[in-house]
């Protein structure tokens, strides 16, 4: 079977990962950093906002069991998608809200479903989620994996909103 992916920034990572790895379809998830110009970024670097990356997650999912259109809808409803550089307490390019898409179909979808977001009038301000190609994704450092598994009462500002 052939997996999709998914890669999507909303904040800290840890609690769109916590989020997303209970979701059905979802195969597997890793976070990391994408969207900046340093090759082999790491943590320490990235949270100056100075690389450019956002801090983000890979989604692996069986298409059979959910779309990338459902990725989507329950993205937009685990973070604030109106907050520009910022989600909870977290501030700074390296927490925006973007898609990152991998095909022209990724990137037509999420545009629908931004659209379809905005107009919905859940949001009292606009969305400002980016939409951008996927560039190179690196993987976080190990104690960020699976990090709110790890340690329960960890920090985490993510929540699915109705």
């Amino acid at each position: 079977m052939e997996f999709e992916i998914a890669t999507l920034a909303g904040g800290c990572f840890w609690g769109v990962e916590e989020l997303f790895s209970e979701l059905e379809g979802v195969h597997k998830t890793e976070v990391g950093y994408t969207g900046g110009s340093t090759v082999n970024p790491i943590y320490n670097d990235v949270k100056t906002g100075k690389t450019g990356h956002a801090e983000a997650i890979q989604i692996h999912f069986d298409p059979t069991k959910t779309s990338f259109e459902k990725i989507l809808e329950y993205f937009f409803r685990l973070h604030d998608p109106t907050t520009l550089n910022r989600q909870g307490n977290d501030v700074g390019s390296q927490y925006r809200s973007a898609i990152f898409y991998h095909t022209e179909k990724q990137r037509i979808s999420a545009e629908e479903i931004k659209i379809k977001i905005n107009k919905s009038g859940k949001w009292k301000n606009p969305v400002v989620t980016e939409i951008v190609k996927a560039t190179p994704f690196y993987s976080a450092e190990d104690f960020h994996q699976k990090y709110l598994k790890k340690n329960p009462n960890g920090y985490t500002c993510h929540f699915l909103r109705d």
